[in-house]
């Protein structure tokens, strides 16, 4: 099976830094679009920023210019590098990742998956 696991949330005061990671583990064929979205309290999930396999990305206007999404394909990884933050970036922080894997030898599936959130706070 697959498994997607983030890293590096964290309490920090308004205009310090996080960096966030998701790995990505299990039988993988590979991973195409990555992306990261959070949900603050009483609203709805939003995105943040996706970033293609090629590197191609996008951002929520709302981070544009202090996040920036990157990833490393041999390690299955995906990081959000996150500076300037504002209390308003205070939300749990998802990872998702559309992942084709193996079910057999010879056989693969493709399944959007999310990872279990990690929490950043951010205090003003």
């Amino acid at each position: 099976q697959v498994q997607l696991v983030e890293s590096g949330g964290g309490l920090v005061q308004a205009g310090g830094s996080l960096r966030l990671s998701c790995t990505a583990s299990g039988s993988i064929f590979s991973i195409n679009d990555m992306g990261w979205y959070r949900q603050a309290p009483g609203k709805q999930r939003e995105l943040v920023a996706t970033i293609s396999t090629g590197g191609s990305t996008t951002y929520a206007d709302s981070v544009k210019g202090r996040f920036t999404i990157s990833r490393d394909n041999p390690k299955n990884t995906m990081y959000l590098q996150m500076n300037s933050l504002k209390p308003e970036d205070t939300a749990v922080y998802y990872c998702n990742a559309y992942i084709t894997y193996y079910i057999h030898t010879d056989s693969t599936r493709s399944d959007n998956y999310w990872g279990q959130g990690t929490q950043v706070t951010v205090s003003s």
